[in-house]
């Protein structure tokens, strides 16, 4: 993150993280699992947008389709915000989504060597090239340096520690849209205000899980600690928009059938657990969603 604020932005929980769960949940009935999801932020330079999305198809699809094959890796994908130059300079976000950090350590494992293979593959054909006397081409570093101000590329862990999904089958090269909703906890408050979204907020994300407007939901933490603005983030994801509309209109219909000592009672526990001055949104935007059962 940039800015403290920016670092919102790139805490991509995306709901893929929870899209993907749903086929390893019911190995895991006994404790819901709690994936962790590993973000890249990069700042990619104008006009070189499609020379990055090339590099990603490249070097890093065929490494984690193939670990998403093996089950290594529930999800992954490219987003990029719809809220621009608002949170950081970040323009493109890859992201892959794993149960555990052993998980982590095999991804990393295997990029580690993709990156060597297409390192040697480069020398041999520079060293043709140079044999015809020509020009060898550019490396995959000076290309990505060419294409990235690499000063500005972070890394992130988030946790779900609480998730939801619909049912809704998913398709090869369907588009994600996700909303974020980051909040600062009160000091010892992060566990209060963790039992307050869980009474008030998920039945609502629930119900709109269940009848296919949201295609999941989420609450999540950083699971590598960076940041003092923020402390948990809610999230949901759904393939247009409009299901914003319905999400609204379902939480103003949920307060409104309570009464007004209810609808009080609930904006005083919130008001207790979070500070409201601190808390920010995000809508994001996939440009690829690839999960492990897709068809």
């Amino acid at each position: 993150m940039k800015k403290r604020v920016g670092q919102k932005h790139r805490m991509r929980m995306l709901a893929a993280v929870v899209l993907a769960l749903a086929c390893a949940a019911g190995a895991a009935a006994q404790q819901a699992p709690q994936p962790i999801t590993h973000y890249v932020d990069y700042t990619i330079k104008p006009g070189k947008e499609a020379d990055f999305m090339e590099l990603v198809s490249k070097v890093g699809a065929p490494v984690r389709d193939k670990l998403m094959k093996e089950g290594v890796v529930l999800a992954w994908g490219v987003d990029v915000p719809m809220v621009r130059g608002v949170f950081g300079s970040t323009t493109h976000t890859v992201w892959y989504a794993v149960m555990d950090w052993a998980s982590i350590e095999k991804v990393q494992t295997a990029m580690a060597a993709q990156f060597q293979k297409v390192m040697a593959d480069e020398a041999k054909a520079a060293e043709e090239a140079t044999k015809k006397r020509q020009k060898p081409a550019p490396g995959l570093a000076e290309r990505l340096g060419d294409i990235a101000d690499m000063s500005q590329t972070r890394d992130f862990f988030t946790r779900d520690i609480v998730f939801g999904s619909s049912s809704a089958p998913m398709t090869t090269g369907m588009q994600i849209f996700t909303r974020y909703n980051f909040v600062q906890a009160k000091p010892g408050k992060g566990g209060d205000y963790r039992a307050a979204w869980e009474k008030y907020n998920k039945p609502v994300l629930e119900s709109l899980a269940k009848d296919g407007t949201i295609l999941a939901f989420g609450l999540g933490v950083e699971e590598v600690k960076t940041t003092n603005t923020f402390t948990h983030y809610s999230w949901y994801a759904m393939t247009n928009l409009g299901a914003t509309d319905k999400l609204r209109t379902a939480f103003m219909a949920d307060r409104a059938k309570r009464s007004q000592e209810e609808r009080d009672a609930i904006s005083a526990t919130f008001r207790e657990t979070y500070d409201p001055t601190a808390s920010r949104g995000l809508v994001m935007r996939s440009l690829i969603f690839r999960e492990g059962s897709m068809k």
